[in-house]
């Protein structure tokens, strides 16, 4: 990328319009920016049709720029958080780990390219965008997945930023790929699966995702079966209110995006599940009313989860937030597409980390 520079007090890099994407080296780590993340979801199904949701986050934070950097370059922390959804039994499994930059944790910064501990996410093939992550949560899962997009890479916000508050600072590059076919092995236990599905990749670039006043937010993909999907988010003040800077997205059939603000679309609670580890109350299931730019008729979507109990706790980083797999339903109970849904904010200060 390259554009006008515009540095932190700390003296990261502040994402500017109009960037110019080079990959695959854009696809790599920015180590010039505070924060960055690397996110896949999805939904994977076996041919008996038993169903599984996982989620796998590669999240780097950069220590703050100093004359030490010249020659330790790499100082700087890695996060994986990492789950599995069995729908069959009910059962949420999930992991941490922490890691210095070095031996145990790396990322490329020429290309997707990214390991800590025995987990990684590469790019295999750069013509098509081909994906391989491969990794496991303690004894119990392994995966090992191949991740082809069936869509253009999205890039959500104006002008190249995705703004989240009224701050200049808080804003990212977001790139994603909204639908990736995915096949692979799952070995769950004694058991191994040979599992197909859809998932969802998003990559942010940031040095700030929180503004003043703002406690956290909603975040939800959605995967519908006419082929379209969608991304909201609901950045939620301390005061509950909603941030004028929230957004949702379409992306059609063919990848094209339509943008909408808070006064587009509506996020509610349908309900309140309290999580027995952390006694922290999530907003679900989800409603998200909004205006299907296809027809221009007003939509509406239920975002009910798989299981109730798909917080990660935070016994590593802390702070403990809820993200799972959910099931879509439209206003008449049918059953219309699959969702990620990330609930931060609820279980503690959550703002911290990304100022």
């Amino acid at each position: 990328m390259s554009a006008q520079e515009r540095l932190t007090p700390e003296g990261f890099l502040i994402p500017q319009p109009h960037p110019q994407f080079e990959f695959p080296r854009d696809h790599g780590s920015h180590p010039r920016y505070k924060i960055e993340w690397w996110y896949v979801t999805g939904h994977l199904f076996t041919k008996e049709g038993r169903r599984f949701g996982y989620q796998a986050t590669f999240f780097r934070q950069s220590a703050p720029p100093s004359p030490a950097q010249d020659q330790f370059p790499l100082f700087g922390h890695r996060q994986l958080y990492m789950a599995l959804t069995d729908v069959a039994s009910g059962t949420f499994l999930q992991q941490e780990l922490l890691n210095r930059d070095g031996w145990n944790a790396g990322a490329s910064t020429e290309t997707l390219d990214l390991r800590q501990g025995d987990w990684f996410l590469r790019l295999s093939d750069s013509d098509s965008n081909r994906l391989q992550l491969r990794g496991g949560i303690r004894a119990r899962v392994r995966f090992d997945l191949d991740l082809t997009p069936a869509k253009p890479l999205t890039v959500f916000g104006r002008d190249g930023v995705s703004r989240k508050a009224a701050d200049p600072a808080a804003v990212s590059h977001y790139l994603t790929f909204t639908r990736l076919d995915t096949r692979g092995t799952l070995h769950l236990d004694e058991k191994s699966f040979e599992v197909t599905g859809h998932s969802w990749m998003d990559h942010e670039i940031s040095s700030s995702q929180l503004g003043e006043g703002q406690s956290g937010w909603d975040w939800a993909s959605l995967q519908l079966n006419d082929g379209r999907e969608i991304m909201a988010y609901r950045m939620r003040r301390r005061d509950g209110t909603t941030d004028a800077h929230s957004t949702l997205a379409w992306v059609d059939q063919e990848g094209g995006l339509t943008h909408h603000g808070p006064d587009q679309f509506k996020w509610s609670a349908q309900g309140r599940w309290t999580s027995p580890a952390t006694g922290a109350a999530y907003p679900l299931p989800a409603r998200i009313e909004t205006v299907d730019p296809a027809s221009g008729e007003k939509a509406a979507f239920d975002l009910v989860p798989l299981v109730a109990n798909q917080e990660l706790t935070g016994g590593v980083g802390g702070i403990a937030y809820w993200e799972g797999a959910c099931r879509v339903l439209d206003a008449n109970g049918r059953e219309v597409g699959s969702a990620y849904v990330e609930l931060t904010g609820c279980a503690g200060d959550f703002a911290s980390r990304f100022h």
